[in-house]
């Protein structure tokens, strides 16, 4: 039997009130999406992952990834590289910004990162791999994490191999989205080499692909026997599919709800990231919500010429101006508080 979605587990000390986690996504993660994602029930939340080296080198924009809410918790920081020490480091920096875990993307398949030898080209060389989970397991006391690929080429049993190892040299957890680098998104995500993962390691195993549904989360946790499912694609622009996955919620989100969260949304992050890169950034978000036949196709391509989030915020309003009031109630109940930032000698969202 698999077990219920809303039943608590554990990464070392970390309890995780859900099985379901909210994927690190590069372009997508931000604070606003996170803090939503636990809004809607993900029992853990990702950033997107974070340049080692832009840590290093204090780069303004890599140092805005570490704003962390205080209803966020608990959080994971995802970070990039191929050097030990320099992993190392930043992993120190992430916890001290506040992160509940530390996790190392061994997984991601864009070419600008595998050519650097990090990312899932990690996975060809567990050696140097287990170095740098050791070096960071070493450097924080948080429970460090790996995110990963099957490995580089389509049919690799990379993971499989590397996993034991990982997990050897200090790992708490292991999350595998069990398609290979070449593949990107195309094609099924194979979950048989995520039960097959599960048995060779002794730590809580995340299954990450293909997961959109609550009948989809419940078959992948019986078949494999994983500790929890990450939602990753499936949740840009429609936070409720995590609250069906968790709780079986199916009433579909009116026109008035959808607007009201994208507009809280939009607001949200234009607080986080400031109104010029947050107008650039949030164009994705438009089709992703108002699609689904929620509104008419050149809404979004009307929304998508317009200049400032102000001038779309007026025309969404003028659509639907019901939505105004679910804007007005989620932002009175957003926690603003206690956010945090490692205190850096820049500020915290300029260029870079």
């Amino acid at each position: 039997m698999s077990p219920e979605l809303r039943t608590p587990w554990r990464i070392g000390p970390v309890e995780v009130p859900t099985r379901v986690v909210l994927a690190p996504m590069a372009g997508v993660s931000v604070q606003a999406f996170r803090r939503q994602g636990r809004r809607f029930g993900a029992g853990l939340v990702c950033s997107e992952m974070v340049s080692c080296a832009g840590l290093a080198h204090r780069n303004e924009r890599t140092q805005s990834y570490l704003l962390i809410a205080a209803d966020e918790h608990p959080l994971s920081v995802q970070i990039f590289g191929a050097d030990p020490d320099a992993m190392a480091e930043a992993a120190r920096i992430v916890e001290a910004a506040g992160a509940d875990i530390v996790d190392l993307n061994l997984g991601c398949p864009v070419r600008k990162v595998t050519k650097t030898g990090a990312g899932a080209t990690l996975l060809e060389d567990p050696d140097l791999a287990s170095r740098i989970v050791d070096a960071v397991a070493r450097a924080v006391s948080v429970p460090v994490t790996v995110k990963m690929r099957r490995g580089l080429e389509a049919g690799s049993r990379a993971a499989l191999a590397a996993g034991p190892r990982l997990v050897e040299a200090g790992a708490q957890a292991l999350a595998l989205h069990p398609r290979s680098a070449t593949q990107m998104y195309s094609g099924a995500a194979d979950h048989a080499l995520t039960a097959e993962l599960v048995q060779i390691v002794g730590v809580p195993v995340i299954a990450s692909g293909d997961i959109g549904s609550r009948e989809r989360a419940r078959e992948v946790l019986e078949q494999t026997g994983c500790a929890a499912v990450m939602v990753a694609r499936a949740a840009q622009g429609n936070p409720w599919v995590i609250s069906e996955i968790v709780d079986g919620a199916s009433e579909a989100p009116s026109r008035a709800e959808v607007a009201g969260e994208l507009l809280a949304f939009m607001s949200e992050t234009a607080r986080e990231l400031g109104e010029r890169r947050a107008t650039g950034f949030l164009k994705k978000f438009y089709g992703w919500y108002l699609g689904h036949g929620r509104f008419p196709k050149p809404f979004k391509q009307e929304l998508l010429g317009l200049a400032t989030v102000a001038e779309v915020e007026r025309r969404i309003l003028a659509a639907e101006p019901a939505a105004a009031d679910v804007r007005d109630r989620l932002l009175a109940g957003a926690a603003r508080g206690d956010e945090t930032l490692l205190a850096l000698p820049v500020s915290a969202h300029g260029g870079g």
